[in-house]
This record gives C-alpha cells, sequence and structure tokens, in this order.
C-alpha cells in the first residue's frame, strides 16, 4: 500500500513515467488487483512503445491474452534495429507467450530461444562448478555426520520449507498451505542463502571451504544460527505458530538447515522434469535463475537436483516429504490432508480454497495461484517436442523413465 501511494505521487509529477508505471502495475498485480495492474502496464505502452518489460509483464500475469494488434506491435518493435538490448530481450520473451496463446508453437519456441540466447551471453552461470557444489553437499553431509550431530540446533518448530526447481508448483503448495489459520506465508526469504554465503566467505579465509566447515560448527554455534534465523524472519510473520519460507534454491542447503533447525519441516516440490524444465526456460526470471537460460543447463540442473534431494531422504529421514505437483492437480484434498498431517496441523476446509485466500504473492504464478486447481499446462511442453532433444539428454534416461 505504501508503494502504491508513492508511486502515485511521482506519477503527478511525471504521469506518463514507463518505469514508474510499469512498477506500478507490479505492485498491483502483487495485491492480486488483476484488471488494475493491466491497466498501469498498458498505460505504460501507450507512453512509450517500446518499453518491453510493460510488454513482458502483461504476458507474465500467464492468464492475460494479448489482441492481435498488441501481437503485430511487438514484432514491428523487433524489427527495430535501435531496440536496446534489455527491451529487445523483454519483447523476445513476450512474443513466445503470446504466439503460445495463439498456437504458433513454432514462432513461440524461436521467440523464447532468442530470449535466452541473448540472457545466456550476459550470464557467468557454470554448469561444472554447480554440479561440484553439490555433489559437495553429498560428499559432507552423510547420515554419519547428522548422527554425531543429533543434539545441534535451535529446536524451534516454526519454519516450513518449500524447496523445489523453478517452476516446480512451489507458489501453488505455498498458498495451499499459507491458507491455514497456523501457518503464515511470508516470501522467499534470503536468509539461508545469506548464511551459507557468510559461511563460504569464511571458508576462504580460514581453510576449510563451504559445505567442508559445517563440520567445524559447534553446537553453541549451530544453535544460536538457528535463533538469529528465527529472530530475523519474524518481521515477515503475523501471529501463526508456524510460517513459510518458500525459497526454492534452499535445497542446497538442506545440511544446513537440518543442523541449525533440526524441528523444522521441509517440503520437496516436484514437477514432471519436461514440463518443469521447459516452464523454467520460458520464464524470464528476475534474478537468481541463470540456469534457465539454457535448456542444456536447466536439465542437468534437474538431474542433480534429482540426484541431491535423493541424498538428503536418505541422510535425514523424515525431514523431507515430496510433493508431486500432478497429484496435486488430480488429487488435492489428498495431498492437502498430507502435507497438513506432515505439518502437524489439522485438516482445515479453507486449504481446499486457496484461491480466495487473500495475501500478496510475490512469484510469476501470482494470478495462476488465485484460481482454482486446473490441468491448464500440465503438457504444454509436448508441444515443443521436437526441439527438446538437448533437454532429454541433459535429464537422462533415469529421470525419464
Amino acid at each position: 500500500d505504501e508503494a502504491l501511494r508513492v508511486f502515485d505521487q511521482i506519477l503527478v509529477q511525471a504521469p506518463h513515467d514507463p518505469v514508474t508505471l510499469t512498477s506500478k502495475g507490479h505492485a498491483l498485480k502483487t495485491q492480486g488487483r488483476y484488471q488494475d495492474a493491466v491497466e498501469s502496464y498498458r498505460a505504460a505502452l501507450s507512453s512509450h512503445p517500446q518499453y518491453g518489460e510493460a510488454y513482458y509483464s502483461l504476458a507474465n500475469l500467464k492468464v492475460y491474452s494479448f489482441s492481435e494488434e498488441e501481437l503485430q506491435n511487438m514484432r514491428t518493435q523487433c524489427d527495430n534495429a535501435d531496440l536496446s538490448y534489455t527491451d529487445r530481450v523483454y519483447l523476445n520473451f513476450a512474443l513466445g507467450k503470446a504466439c503460445e496463446d495463439v498456437d504458433d508453437y513454432s514462432e513461440a519456441f524461436q521467440r523464447y530461444r532468442l530470449g535466452n540466447v541473448l540472457k545466456k551471453s550476459q550470464s557467468r552461470y557454470d554448469a561444472d562448478d554447480m554440479s561440484a557444489d553439490m555433489a559437495a553437499q553429498r560428499r559432507v553431509c552423510t547420515p554419519l555426520f547428522f548422527e554425531e550431530r543429533a543434539d545441534a540446533g535451535h529446536r524451534a518448530p516454526d519454519p516450513i520449507f518449500i524447496v523445489g526447481l523453478p517452476r516446480a508448483g512451489s507458489t501453488l503448495l505455498e498458498q495451499i498451505l499459507s491458507s491455514h489459520s497456523m501457518i503464515d506465508g511470508t516470501l522467499e526469504l534470503p536468509n539461508i542463502l545469506s548464511l551459507s554465503q557468510r559461511l563460504r566467505r569464511l571458508g576462504r579465509t580460514a581453510g576449510s571451504k563451504y559445505p567442508d566447515n559445517l563440520a567445524d560448527l559447534t553446537a553453541d554455534e549451530c544453535e544460536a544460527f538457528g535463533r538469529s534465523y528465527i529472530e530475523d524472519t519474524r518481521i515477515h510473520r503475523q501471529n501463526a505458530p508456524f510460517f513459510i519460507d518458500k525459497m526454492p534454491n534452499n535445497f542446497r542447503h538442506l545440511g544446513l538447515i537440518k543442523l541449525i533447525l533440526p524441528n523444522a519441516r521441509v517440503i520437496d516440490a516436484r514437477r514432471h522434469p519436461m514440463a518443469c524444465c521447459v516452464s523454467a526456460w520460458k520464464q524470464l526470471f528476475a534474478e537468481g535463475q541463470e540456469v534457465s537460460y539454457d535448456l542444456t543447463d536447466v536439465g542437468r540442473y534437474s538431474h542433480d537436483y534429482v540426484h541431491l534431494m535423493n541424498h538428503w531422504e536418505q541422510a535425514v529421514p523424515g525431514f523431507i516429504l515430496r510433493v508431486q505437483h500432478e497429484d496435486v492437480v488430480n488429487d488435492l484434498e489428498g495431498q492437502v490432508r498430507r502435507m497438513l498431517e506432515f505439518c502437524d496441523v489439522p485438516f482445515e476446509d479453507r486449504c481446499l480454497e486457496f484461491h480466495r485466500t487473500e495475501r500478496s504473492v510475490r512469484t510469476p504464478s501470482s494470478e495462476q495461484v488465485r484460481q482454482p486447481i486446473n490441468r491448464d499446462g500440465l503438457e504444454t511442453w509436448k508441444n515443443y517436442d521436437a526441439e527438446l532433444q538437448s533437454l532429454r539428454k541433459a535429464l537422462g534416461a533415469e529421470l525419464l523413465s
């Protein structure tokens, strides 16, 4: 609300500023004010027809349909040699979604491909480094490692971590659980990633790199880290006894989480690997998911993810509940009951009516989780089947069997 007041004050002075109009649209979208968000994005385009972020913001609503005139306008702008790099990226991703909506999957794939090629050209993502990081977690965090540290950490049971690959359905699970009277929804909290970076920096100076230096943490340090996490995240909570931390990338640090918060719960959001990877590749993330710019990279990342999550399930049995997106779609009540039992809270019907829950949602799925459960998008990836050989190879036969 405060942000919207500030945007309106700015727009009094600069009534046609496309950046402010688009930012205002983002705030309205977060609040669930869909039509107001659309009008703000369109106002940005009226003042600056080349402003690619406004086109992409409309596409990123997921439920918006472009008119034929808007589709042609985007194509015209893409043909403009003077179009900036950033606007060209946004427009190609927006055109990918627009073409997909009218069943032109050939152009849609090429638009997504071009947008991703442009993004990857300025990315420093290294798939080998990522694979090595995940392998190091498996090497250090063994079942014996946790047995020897069973008494470590802060015992608060408050956090429910939802982890997963990008576009795996984690926002839907968060919306369902945060509809419960005993569970607060928050954000994709950065606290665990910040702590892991702190330990990584310490490792560079102390000689024992992260995650090897997890073995050097004392019981008191683990307790202090866990207590600080609970205190530092309190600002995002309301009054419920439990809260959700939906930072997907926390899956790489479940060993750290188990050490400092042994009574926390982890939900592993899964989705069909082809559907998940293609959806991530089509999504232009603001930050934090550079892996998504290449089908081979995202396939390899997915393969490594499954390998690491299988390791965590063996190393810390009972700590993680795997929830398959397709199972949620096919049996909502059954999966809701299963998740609530895992979280040790009673069943509430309001979790089945999750789309009626009024809360701010700050992910690309915000409008989708404000609708009843549906099968939309489950098999959209098959429209690009002929173009996905590199993805299949990277995922490997085991994940696709």
